[in-house]
């Protein structure tokens, strides 16, 4: 009931010119599934700003680009473009597929953002859950973005929220460990099958997997639940790789939250996440 109040204050608060700057169901393919399509959001006026790319969880086979709550206001009114992307989902395709989906949604933001008021040199890659593993991927695994001839330098920042596979074979273990050990059945469609039931493939499918020096890997905000074991683990895992590549990490825990609150929360004003989230912004667009 608080978050609902927040948002339609909010959408109340927010003014005809910044409505009618939203774009929906862009096409980023040609041919273009139906899901591949993008929202842009745009302030009114809107010229060489910042781009903020969001990327929907849902377990990879669920979700939509329309879940952004308060999101794209906050952003459009600190001054920055927010673009919204769908991809196609599990089990219609692989995971493989999903990534490529990414890129191409980052290759139509390189060619057509500046047309919506934005800048293609400067974007801020963020996505929760299942898309915070997407957006920790195309952060740190460049060979995605540079098949669409997109450099990897154009990502000024990556904010993976509440991600529980940057590193996905240790999630398989963790949690066919705790499944076996307490005799649970095995999960029909978990991690294993979803990256492909190939342990070649859970390996390159990690963010871990990827991170070096000298490939223009962007700074990192990783926001996780304080409380939540695999989640946290994962990102102090991703954080840990970072460092000791030199690449600048902050990692966040949030307390008092949950896997859904900590996504939904983030824009609001008394929220610990949305603080860390702008104080990390600020400081990577400076770089």
């Amino acid at each position: 009931m608080k978050f609902m109040t927040c948002l339609l204050v909010t959408l109340a608060l927010c003014s005809e010119a910044i409505a009618q700057d939203i774009k929906r169901n862009i096409p980023y393919a040609d041919p273009a599934h139906e899901r591949q399509v993008l929202d842009v959001y745009s302030p009114a006026g809107a010229k060489n700003l910042p781009v903020v790319f969001w990327i929907h969880g849902g377990g990879w086979q669920a979700g939509d680009k329309g879940s952004v709550q308060i999101k794209p206001l906050v952003f459009m009114e600190k001054g920055f473009v927010f673009v919204s992307t769908n991809y196609q989902l599990l089990p219609h395709v692989d995971m493989g597929t999903i990534i490529r989906d990414i890129a191409k949604s980052m290759h139509w933001i390189h060619d057509h953002i500046a047309e919506h008021g934005g800048d293609p040199q400067r974007v801020l890659v963020m996505g929760h859950s299942a898309g915070a593993q997407l957006a920790a991927l195309i952060s740190t695994d460049d060979r995605y973005l540079k098949a669409e001839g997109v450099p990897l330098s154009i990502i000024k920042g990556c904010v993976p929220v509440d991600g529980d596979t940057y590193d996905v074979p240790a999630i398989i273990e963790t949690a066919e460990t705790r499944r076996r050990v307490h005799g649970q059945p095995q999960a029909k469609f978990g991690h294993r099958e979803k990256f492909g039931n190939d342990p070649a493939k859970h390996v390159d499918f990690s963010a871990v997997t990827h991170v070096a020096r000298g490939k223009h890997i962007p700074p990192f905000l990783i926001l996780y639940v304080a409380d939540h074991p695999d989640n946290a683990a994962q990102a102090q895992r991703l954080g840990t790789v970072l460092k000791e590549s030199e690449i600048p990490v902050t990692v966040f825990g949030a307390k008092e939250t949950n896997h859904t609150r900590i996504n939904e929360n983030l824009g609001q004003a008394d929220d610990p996440s949305t603080k860390a989230l702008f104080e990390f912004v600020n400081a990577a667009l400076k770089r």
